[in-house]
């Protein structure tokens, strides 16, 4: 870790929080994930070792508390009051990013975005029980995935859990960021044919209704009205 041996609280602060993944590991812990897997999952591509030695770190400085699990086997994470204090920072740190930078192919991560997906779910919208909707992205038709979709929290799977499957999405990467951000509606994508869904017409109508857009979408720039408005909110 580096050390700027500068008083300035922001060069004090980048010292523990401008690590590599560590910013991508606090929003995680911000979006409710508790266990080492939920961590790694919201990270596709960090290394355990790595995650490991991140999640001791910050816990060394009082960010977290890893706390045993009562099996005796693994441990769950939570944030402190000095973690949770770090929400309006990875905020504003998301707007800016959301304003000012270019999104580029290389970000489209497919894992992480269907993460992203899942985390969007407004699980009051959904039906009783569990709801299981495979994904298939056209861009990586090699390999699917699974969206446990109930309440109190929705998950996503790499692998099929063996429950019967209500529906199956076919899209793309580009398409979910794309509804992610805004871009276009459910509706549209659907006209459209970037989003195709099989499965009981019921659930397919009530599927467009059950995720939320990005905190960032007001951001992008030309999200002109909705950055307005939530500019005046906060003046």
């Amino acid at each position: 870790m580096g050390d700027y041996g500068q008083f300035c609280p922001i060069a004090r602060s980048s010292e523990l929080l401008a690590e590599r993944w560590t910013p991508v590991i606090v929003r995680n812990l911000l979006n409710g994930c508790h266990t080492f897997n939920e961590i790694r999952q919201g990270a596709p591509g960090i290394p355990p070792a790595l995650l490991t030695q991140r999640l001791q770190l910050l816990e060394r400085h009082g960010i977290l508390t890893r706390n045993a699990k009562a099996s005796g086997r693994g441990a769950t994470y939570e944030l402190t009051e000095m973690g949770r204090a770090l929400g309006p920072v990875c905020d504003a740190l998301g707007q800016w990013g959301a304003r000012w930078l270019e999104m580029e192919p290389r970000h489209l991560e497919p894992a992480y975005i269907l993460w992203a997906t899942v985390k969007l779910v407004d699980v009051d919208a959904l039906p009783s029980g569990t709801t299981t909707v495979r994904v298939r992205l056209d861009d990586h038709p090699a390999k699917d995935y699974w969206m446990l979709l109930r309440r109190p929290q929705a998950e996503l799977c790499t692998r099929s859990v063996g429950l019967t499957e209500d529906l199956l999405c076919e899209t793309d990467s580009r398409t979910l960021v794309d509804l992610h951000l805004r871009r276009t509606t459910y509706p549209q994508a659907l006209r459209a044919g970037s989003l195709r869904l099989e499965g009981s017409p019921a659930l397919r109508r009530r599927f467009v209704h059950w995720f939320r857009t990005s905190p960032f979408a007001d951001y992008l720039p030309g999200a002109g009205a909705g950055l307005e408005t939530r500019q005046g909110a906060d003046s």
